[in-house]
């Protein structure tokens, strides 16, 4: 996200993001190592049908694939169990994913009750933000991008209640990008 919190600006671009790993203005090698830590804490991942759609589980099977340093992070995707929240599939289109049709609380509190590790949701604002309404999500990891947007879209804006949260980490990144981690107050 943005330092004023956009994940997108009004025309859904994300350009000013920092993604490239190892690039001019991309993510130095401690940005990376975070992130391949985070996925490999995960056994599951939860998507919206339009991320998954859109070619994301495709996407990070072909980079699991390559030899390059994005691989291990997307070999951890590309191993969890996957569930695409979706109303209107019908059947599952890719390796190691299931559908989930019913309620959002219901399926998540379900996942949530398996054993395994972490589960990690992807997805774009409005299935986060539903998450978050939900009181579904447990730890916030917020990538702040060192760019301010203006106006966008945004995660937290239909939140109908205060969620507090404690702080367990912040730490910055020699690319710019700081991220800050939460857990939610129960």
């Amino acid at each position: 996200m943005s330092v004023d919190g956009f994940i997108a600006d009004n025309n859904g671009r994300s350009g000013w993001m920092l993604w490239n790993w190892g690039e001019v203005w991309g993510w130095d090698k401690a940005l990376q190592q975070y992130h391949i830590d985070l996925s490999a804490s995960a056994d599951c991942v939860v998507l919206s049908r339009k991320m998954a759609e859109e070619g994301f589980i495709r996407h990070w099977k072909s980079v699991a694939e390559a030899n390059n340093d994005q691989a291990r992070f997307a070999a951890s995707i590309t191993a969890a169990h996957k569930v695409v929240f979706t109303n209107t599939l019908k059947q599952s289109v890719w390796e190691n994913t299931v559908l989930a049709k019913g309620d959002l609380t219901y399926e998540i509190n379900n996942l949530k009750a398996q054993t395994g590790r972490n589960i990690i949701a992807y997805g774009g604002a409005s299935f986060a933000s539903a998450l978050v309404q939900a009181n579904l999500v447990d730890e916030f990891h917020l990538v702040i991008n060192p760019a301010l947007v203006g106006q966008g879209l945004t995660v937290f804006n239909t939140i109908p209640t205060i969620h507090m949260l404690s702080l367990i980490d912040s730490k910055a990144y020699p690319c710019g990008v700081v991220v800050t981690t939460y857990a939610a107050k129960r």
